[in-house]
């Protein structure tokens, strides 16, 4: 993974992003049944910050690379589904060429 290169970068976030997700439902477990809610503001934030940047590199890539509509639709829902961006990445992105 070339971290120089926007599809390099974009693997990144996915992996970023796939991790953040249940270390977030973690913390909701830990704010909701032991009353600590501060671990739980801390790694929501960080994972909205992966978020986004995923989604903004979806954009930039799909623009790059000519995407069309279903692919980038796939990469959205792959956002919003748990370990669904290190799906998207082993099924899609793996198969990518950089630029």
């Amino acid at each position: 993974m070339n971290l120089k290169t926007t599809l390099g970068q974009f693997r990144f976030l996915a992996v970023l992003e796939g991790i953040s997700w249940p270390l977030l439902l973690i913390t909701m477990w830990m704010k909701y049944s032991l009353e600590m809610p501060l671990p739980n503001k801390i790694v929501g934030m960080i994972h909205g910050i992966f978020f986004i940047f995923f989604c903004v590199w979806l954009v930039i890539y799909a623009y790059k690379a000519k995407w069309n509509i279903g692919k980038i639709a796939l990469g959205f829902i792959a956002s919003f589904v748990p370990f669904g961006t290190f799906i998207f990445d082993s099924k899609i992105l793996k198969k990518e060429k950089d630029f």
